[in-house]
Formats: structure tokens, sequence, C-alpha cells
């Protein structure tokens, strides 16, 4: 794959304009956070919707359209936050019912969204607009959820990373793999990872995924001098295997849509699932092995 400078120039202006603006809801404060992942959330349906009614030659209403994201952001949004010093408006609503509770409620609705949906949709392109809310919602709901804090034991010593600094460490890893991936893939890649994604190399997958560790690593030690590298090391490891399987399976939906981009929000780098398809998988995997594994 031929290094292409003019696709180069674009994608690295549009790609400083937007991690500023990450950078902005990620660091603010708690509330930007919420925000930034609302606004991915919707636009990460809004376009997944979209590749369904492409897929499978159909029109949503207006009702599915907004039924379902609306859905999977109550989701997002009660089991994300479960700190009470952020959900305090619940406390005072008297709304102090459990998780176990609240999947209830949001599969109920799911549900009835369904029942309403029009009869000459093909059962397979309910269950794969059903699939969104696990694709979509659940993975930003964990990203909320691991905006509280998080004990971790590693070397007989207690870390605690607050304040969204593990899923800052995701994106991060997700950026790195990639832009060394394309860097990498770019110079020395030859030969082809998938059919699904051709211009995607084995060179360049491996490269930015050993990349990827190393300078997570490096960025760990200077976060803190005493955190564990293998710590550090499974987490980038989880992010460039994952990262990958997720920008695989969105250029699945896409080439079964017959499109290029997912959208178009930003020039050079498509829609909001171009840009987030990789953290959609990444973010549960880290998150099943930070709550069962330390």
């Amino acid at each position: 794959m031929a290094l292409n400078i003019q696709t180069l120039k674009t994608r690295s202006l549009t790609a400083v304009i937007f991690v500023a603006a990450m950078l902005v809801g990620l660091l603010w404060n708690f509330w930007s956070f919420v925000a930034l992942f609302t606004i991915i959330h919707f636009g990460c349906w809004y376009e997944f919707l979209r590749l369904i009614e492409r897929i499978h030659a159909i029109k949503f209403s207006s009702f599915i359209k907004w039924g379902y994201p609306i859905c999977g952001f109550i989701f997002m949004i009660f089991f994300g936050i479960q700190d009470l010093k952020y959900n305090f408006w619940l406390v005072k609503l008297g709304i102090e019912i459990s998780f176990k509770y609240w999947i209830w409620v949001f599969l109920f609705l799911g549900l009835i969204i369904i029942s309403l949906q029009n009869k000459t949709i093909s059962r397979r392109a309910l269950y794969l607009t059903l699939f969104g809310f696990i694709y979509i919602s659940v993975c930003f709901a964990l990203v909320l959820n691991m905006y509280s804090m998080f004990e971790i034991r590693i070397n007989h010593a207690h870390f605690f990373l607050d304040g969204g600094l593990l899923p800052i460490f995701i994106i991060f890893s997700i950026w790195v793999n990639d832009t060394m991936a394309y860097l990498v893939g770019s110079f020395i890649g030859k030969t082809s990872l998938s059919k699904i994604s051709p211009k995607k190399t084995w060179e360049g997958t491996i490269g930015g995924a050993l990349l990827c560790i190393v300078v997570m690593i490096l960025l760990g030690q200077l976060w803190h001098q005493h955190i564990s590298i293998l710590f550090v090391s499974i987490i980038a490891t989880l992010c460039a295997i994952f990262g990958t399987l997720g920008d695989l399976f969105e250029s699945k939906l896409k080439r079964m849509a017959n499109v290029k981009d997912s959208g178009s929000f930003m020039p050079g780098h498509g829609g909001f699932l171009d840009r987030f398809d990789s953290l959609l998988f990444a973010v549960p995997a880290v998150w099943v092995y930070v709550k069962l594994f330390l």
C-alpha cells in the first residue's frame, strides 16, 4: 500500500481538530465526558441504522430511528453512571432500582419498538438492529462506568485510575495503534490481512500492535514510574487486537451496505463509526479484564 501524501495531510489536519475536541470532552470534567460520549453514541446509532437500511433495502420510520438510540441512551446512563456522587439527582427522585431491574426495562422498551416495526421488514434486519444495543450502547455504558474509580493492585501496591484515566488510556492506545499500523503498512505492508479490508496488511497490523505496546509502556512510566509494565502491555495488546477486530467488523458492514464510509463528518476519516469502530470492540475487552482479573 503506497503512502498517499495528500491523504496523509488531510487525515492529519482533521485528526488534529478531532483530537483537540476529544481532549476537551475527556479532560474538562465529568459532565463534558458524558456530553462527549452522548454525541458519539447518537452519531454511531444514526450511521448504524443507515447502514442497515442500505444492507436490507428498507426504510426505518422516524419512531425507530429515534426509539432505538434513546433506549440505548437510557441504558447507557443508568448503567454507566453508578457512582452516587454523579447520580444524586436520581437519589433525590427516589429512584434507587438496582441494575437487574433496569436491564429488564431496557429490554422491554426494545421489544416494544421491535413489535411496532413495519411487518415488511425482515427478522434478520430486526436482529441486526437489536444488536446495535450491544454493539453501541453497551460499549458507551462501559466507557462511562470506567470513569468511576478503579482500584488496581499491581506489584503489591494500590493504584487508582479515576477521572477517566482508563478510558483515556484505551483511546490513546487505539490512536497509537491505528497511526502506527497505517504508517508501517504504508511503507512495508505487502500481505493483505483480510478480504474484508484489502488495504490492511499483516505487516501493518503486527507492527502497529508492537509499537502501540512500546509507546503506551513509555507513557505509562511517565504517568507513574512504579506502574506494572505487564498491566500496561495487556491493556495496549487488548486495544490493538480488539480494536483491529472492531475495524474489520465495521468494514464488513460497509461492504454489505456497499459504501466506502459510514458517514462524512470528518474529511479523510469518514463518519462516527469509522472513527470509533475500534473503540466499540476494545472497551468491552478491557472492562472485562479490569473487572474480573484485577
